[in-house]
């Protein structure tokens, strides 16, 4: 079984967090790291993270076991991943549990998977992901495609955490997958 870290912070976009975490905790333990502006933001969105089984870690905890890259987990993913919390996990700064279990999957060449949902990115914001991708991040832009002609928004959500699970080499059966132009 995976072990995995779900870091959520302050950027609207919830609702892949939650997806997300439907998915995860089938089949997978995960920890999860919920900021505090990022509470704030899924409880004007609606969301709540209290009902699913998963390890809730507080983000002030710069003790817990994640934190420690003598701990073993398979991969974690920042979703949604604020600009703030892209440019600390970029530039290596771990004041908080989040920034530290990233830098932590850095350092020990674990996957890291960053979902910024902000839009427009600014010059600053793309040097930050590029910062990031070179250091071994992968940058998930929430901007689902459309070729599977959407319905709902769930539909829309489940493209972009299908692309998530298979980057974490999770098997699933949502969203759907390119099939080419004659299919």
């Amino acid at each position: 079984m995976k072990e995995l870290v779900v870091g959520v912070t302050g950027a609207s976009g919830m609702i892949y967090a939650e997806r997300l975490l439907m998915e995860l905790e089938k089949q997978c333990r995960v920890h999860l790291v919920v900021s505090g502006t990022a509470g704030t933001i899924a409880a004007l969105e609606g969301i709540s993270f209290s009902n699913f089984s998963v390890i809730c870690e507080e983000n002030s905890d710069l003790a817990a076991v994640i934190a420690s890259g003598s701990f073993r987990f398979d991969g974690m993913v920042v979703v949604p991943c604020s600009m703030k919390s892209l440019a600390g996990i970029a530039h290596g700064i771990s004041d908080t549990l989040i920034g530290r279990a990233a830098d932590v999957c850095l350092k020990e060449r674990r996957p890291l998977i960053l979902v910024p949902r902000e839009t427009p990115y600014s010059r600053v914001h793309l040097q930050n992901m590029l910062a990031a991708h070179d250091a071994g991040a992968t940058i998930l832009p929430a901007s689902p495609p459309f070729y599977q002609k959407p319905e709902t928004i769930e539909d829309i959500v489940d493209m972009i955490v299908s692309r998530i699970l298979d980057h974490l080499g999770i098997e699933h059966t949502i969203g759907s997958r390119w099939s080419g132009c004659h299919a």
